[in-house]
């Protein structure tokens, strides 16, 4: 007796299952076509604090090293040299780049920040075949930028 009853169940678990999956078939699809055809834009349907790329603003940065030292992956390279051919001889960023590959969006870099010039983005779509193109380069090579100095015009 608990033979049949076992195949029973067992046939009966069956085509509950199958009747789930039917019913799936004859549905209308609510596949959303991203991100040509959604109701409201991506950048909108994101959490109001989420982290996107880094970026500096060189125009208040200070070249204060504050956010290479935070980093704890040291994905943040920035070269400060002394230029002696001015008058009173000044600082110079040379270098200041971004390894978003390695990049873990922690945080640490823009919250040590004292002028604010380093800062998420909202953007998220960075596809690309080569690691290359995730480093960013704030700074052009050959034109190195003067730190920003507060009070000086």
């Amino acid at each position: 007796m608990g033979y049949f009853r076992n195949i029973a169940e067992a046939a009966s678990t069956i085509f509950e299952g199958l009747a789930i999956t039917a019913s799936h078939m004859l549905r209308k699809p609510i596949t959303v076509q991203y991100p040509d055809r959604t109701l409201t834009p991506v950048t909108e349907q994101m959490a109001p604090r989420y982290r996107g790329f880094l970026k500096a603003d060189m125009k208040i940065c200070t070249a204060c090293l504050l956010c290479q030292q935070a980093c704890p992956i040291n994905c943040i390279h920035i070269d400060v040299a002394k230029d002696a051919t001015a008058t009173p001889p000044q600082r110079l960023v040379n270098k200041f780049d971004i390894d978003i590959g390695l990049c873990m969006f922690c945080g640490l870099c823009t919250e040590v920040c004292p002028t604010g010039a380093i800062k998420f983005t909202r953007e998220f779509t960075r596809a690309t075949y080569d690691l290359k193109d995730l480093m960013f380069h704030f700074v052009e090579e050959g034109k190195p930028v003067a730190p920003y100095k507060k009070g000086a015009a």
